[in-house]
């Protein structure tokens, strides 16, 4: 009897139908592409926006436990759980303890975010210079990141400790939910008073309701409108990480691995 191979690839969620598709569904394609002798499946870890999505679209999307049980009545035997977080934090351990039960039924193995180990961090940043263009001489970019109080908020810190590595001396990297915040950010950016354009770009998988109300709204305590009042001259690029190739690329290889140890 073949062996039932499948895909899981789990995803926070967006409500917003254009960004799923440029972003989360790219990023579904890509690894399956990487892995053609498995199924792909999707779950969502937010169930406010999966809520949403029923109420409001009609679409109905599994949780993690809701996937995997389907699995499992489904026959298949192995599965690869490829996460679409960027960093290691409290969404990936829940993540974890939620796939946790299912070791039981099924040969399972957890891919892993797109920063964990060094080399991830070094793929990143060199992917992140492919994004947008290195800023010129007297502009700044500064990436939103999500930011959480879990200890993986640090890996914000040696990301952009290696972007400066790799030449970009005027990129920055702020959180809204962690450290640094905006108004960090902003003191540093004063310190080099040359720097009087700046370029805000999400450090997300999606440019959802953070990306498009946090960061670019007209909302007088968005990023964009707090940094107009302190004389800079802004714009706003609304993609999200999953836009990306050389990124979808990485969550591709990161689920090669995993299937690896299968």
């Amino acid at each position: 009897m073949e062996t039932k191979k499948a895909v899981l690839v789990t995803s926070f969620g967006t409500s917003h139908l254009d960004t799923l598709e440029e972003n989360i569904a790219a990023t579904e394609k890509a690894i399956a592409q990487a892995l053609p002798d498995f199924t792909l499946r999707r779950a969502f870890t937010s169930s406010i926006i999966m809520k949403k999505l029923k109420t409001r679209d009609g679409i109905e999307i599994d949780n993690v436990p809701q996937a995997l049980a389907r699995l499992v009545v489904e026959g298949y035997s192995q599965v690869v759980l490829q996460p679409t977080h960027v960093i290691c934090g409290e969404e990936y351990e829940k993540l974890c303890s939620l796939a946790a039960p299912f070791a039981q039924f099924l040969k399972l193995s957890i891919g892993t975010p797109l920063l964990k180990t060094i080399p991830d961090y070094w793929n990143m940043a060199r992917a992140i210079c492919t994004l947008t263009d290195e800023p010129a001489a007297d502009e700044a970019v500064v990436f939103m990141g999500h930011g959480t109080a879990h200890q993986a908020n640090a890996s914000y810190a040696l990301l952009e400790y290696l972007l400066r590595d790799l030449g970009w001396e005027r990129a920055f990297i702020g959180t809204v939910e962690g450290c640094p915040s905006l108004e960090q950010v902003i003191r540093r950016l004063k310190a080099q008073p040359a720097i009087r354009k700046i370029r805000l770009m999400p450090l997300m998988m999606v440019a959802g309701d953070h990306a498009k109300n946090d960061m670019a709204g007209e909302e007088p305590d968005s990023w964009r409108s707090q940094l107009e009042a302190q004389g800079y001259q802004v714009s706003c690029i609304l993609t999200g990480l999953g836009q990306s190739p050389v990124i979808r690329e990485l969550f591709a290889q990161h689920a090669k691995e995993a299937a690896d140890k299968l």
